[in-house]
């Protein structure tokens, strides 16, 4: 969908590398088979990424447990419990998401595997239950990693009060509210203030660092509002492909720097890794297993 994609490790660290120069704190990544960008959990992928990356970078490294709906729990488990990174991402329950609408736009497909993959999750579940997050808390949490708890819907703030109250997950918790995907919350600016609203009074606000993330054209929009609201924010290719109305971001450091902008225009200040660190009571870049 955008030739701007990184794809191989090199591609991949040289735009992480460049979005951390761009003022970004945490980087979110997954990892992609070079031969024909599928996405990928084989940790000799990941292995040429995150230990290069590592070297060239103070920013935190996040992994991702998502990968991909099609891969099994274990599959994406492989490289974070060998890992053991400072933060991964945690989806917070099952949920119908899905970008097949896509598909219906797009006319030539760069590789063989892209238009089965998007259709298909018109039919498919990325499944993250109960005993799946627990899994992950227990195999990937219990060496110190942090989460970047990913929330699609107000229900899944509730899941995540189940796992707090059974003393799984400890503050302070780093919420990322997502918008805008199928399957989830719609990016209306009323459900930012739901989800707000809700996580206060489930967890108070003094115990959690919110983050705001919005797919495709809501996302600067979004992520500024969110920011006036307190939150932290996050871009990336990931969620986004273009810069503004027809124009393809070419890089995700030019999404940082486009919201760093309007951030900074607001007398926002930019967290640095190290003050990152803090904040979320990481456990230090000494600490990861990265090679």
């Amino acid at each position: 969908m955008s030739e701007y994609l990184p794809i191989t490790p090199s591609q991949i660290v040289d735009s992480a590398v460049e979005a951390a120069e761009a003022g970004a704190a945490i980087l979110h990544l997954h990892a992609r088979d070079p031969k024909d960008g599928r996405p990928s959990g084989d940790p000799v992928h990941f292995r040429e990424i995150c230990p290069v990356l590592a070297e060239r970078t103070s920013a935190i490294i996040n992994i991702t447990t998502g990968g991909s709906s099609n891969m099994t729990i274990e599959e994406r488990l492989t490289y974070p419990m060998q890992a053991k990174p400072e933060m991964c991402s945690l989806n917070m329950g099952s949920m119908n998401f899905s970008i097949h609408p896509v598909a219906e736009r797009i006319t030539q497909w760069r590789y063989d595997w892209e238009k089965p993959k998007i259709e298909g999750m018109k039919e498919g579940v990325f499944k993250n239950t109960f005993a799946d997050i627990e899994y992950i808390l227990g195999h990937v949490g219990d060496s110190g990693t942090r989460f970047e708890l990913e929330c699609y819907d107000v229900g899944h703030l509730y899941n995540l009060a189940y796992f707090i109250d059974r003393n799984l997950i400890k503050p302070p918790f780093f919420i990322q509210v997502v918008f805008g995907i199928l399957g989830g919350l719609g990016a209306d600016p009323e459900n930012l203030f739901v989800m707000r609203s809700t996580a206060d009074r489930l967890f108070g606000r003094d115990t959690y660092h919110l983050s705001v993330l919005g797919a495709g054209r809501h996302q600067m929009s979004l992520l500024t509002m969110g920011a006036i609201m307190g939150a932290n924010v996050r871009v990336g290719l990931e969620d986004n492909l273009y810069l503004g109305p027809g124009i393809k971001a070419t890089s995700n450091a030019e999404q940082v720097t486009k919201i760093r902008r309007i951030l900074e225009e607001l007398s926002f200040e930019i967290a640095s890794p190290s003050e990152v660190r803090e904040m979320l009571h990481l456990k230090g870049a000494e600490n990861v297993r990265f090679a």
